[in-house]
C-alpha cells in the first residue's frame, strides 16, 4: 500500500502540478476528499510561515503528513505586492486579480516591470516533525494575458529567458521545471520520500 499524503489545496491547478510532479510513489489526497477539516489562519507575515502553519495544522488535524505551499507573485514596482495576499489581492477569480495587477502598472515602464513567483513548501509529520524549501522564479509583467495554461497569475507573467513566452504558455512539463513551485518541490522530493518510507521514484 502506498503511502498517502494530504496536499493542503483545494487548487486543482497545484494539486495537478504535484501529482505530476511525485510520480506514483505517493497517494497525494487533497482538502476536497476531507472537507471537514478546519482551516488553518493564514496570518503568517511571510510565505514560510504561512505554509508551515497550514501544513502542521492539517497534520495534528488529520493524522496524516501534510504538505502545503504558500506561493504568490512579488512585483517590485509594487514594492513587493501582492505578496502573501496574491490569493486575496481582489475579489472574485485569477481574471479579476490579474487585471487588477494589469491596471495597477499601466503606467510602469518595461524595465522597472521585474517581479518574481515565490513558494514556501512544507512537510509536516503528525507530532510535530516538519520541514521547509523555498523556490523562486523572476520574470517581467507583461502589458496583456497570453495563454491558456496554468492558473493565477500565468498569463501575465513573462519570461524573458524563454522567447517572451508567459507561464500560461508553458506546457505544465515546462512550467514544471522552471517554476517557483517546480524548484521548492524539487528541494523538497527527497526529504519527503525519505520520511513517508516510499520507495525513490525515477525523474
Amino acid at each position: 500500500m502506498k503511502p498517502r499524503l494530504l496536499f493542503a489545496t483545494t487548487n486543482a491547478g497545484k494539486l495537478r502540478e504535484l501529482r505530476g510532479l511525485v510520480g506514483d510513489a505517493v497517494e497525494v489526497l487533497s482538502l476536497k476528499e476531507l472537507p471537514s477539516v478546519p482551516e488553518p489562519v493564514e496570518d503568517g507575515a511571510t510565505f514560510e510561515e504561512n505554509a508551515e502553519k497550514k501544513a502542521r495544522g492539517y497534520a495534528e488535524a488529520t493524522g496524516l503528513p501534510a504538505l502545503a505551499d504558500d506561493s504568490g507573485l512579488c512585483v517590485d514596482a509594487l514594492g513587493g505586492r501582492p505578496g502573501v495576499l496574491s490569493a486575496r489581492y481582489a475579489e472574485g477569480d485569477d481574471r479579476a486579480r490579474y487585471e487588477k495587477l494589469l491596471s495597477e502598472l499601466k503606467d510602469v515602464p518595461e524595465e522597472q516591470r521585474t517581479a518574481s513567483f515565490r513558494c514556501a513548501l512544507c512537510l509536516a509529520l503528525p507530532g510535530g516533525l516538519s520541514h521547509v524549501e523555498v523556490g523562486r522564479c523572476e520574470g517581467r509583467i507583461g502589458h496583456s494575458p497570453r495563454g491558456t495554461h496554468g492558473f493565477g497569475y500565468d498569463p501575465t507573467f513573462v519570461l524573458p529567458h524563454l522567447a517572451g513566452r508567459t507561464m500560461a504558455e508553458l506546457t505544465p512539463e515546462e512550467k514544471a521545471a522552471i517554476s517557483h513551485r517546480g524548484e521548492a518541490f524539487r528541494k523538497m522530493k527527497p526529504h519527503l520520500l525519505a520520511l513517508l518510507g516510499a520507495r525513490p521514484v525515477e525523474g
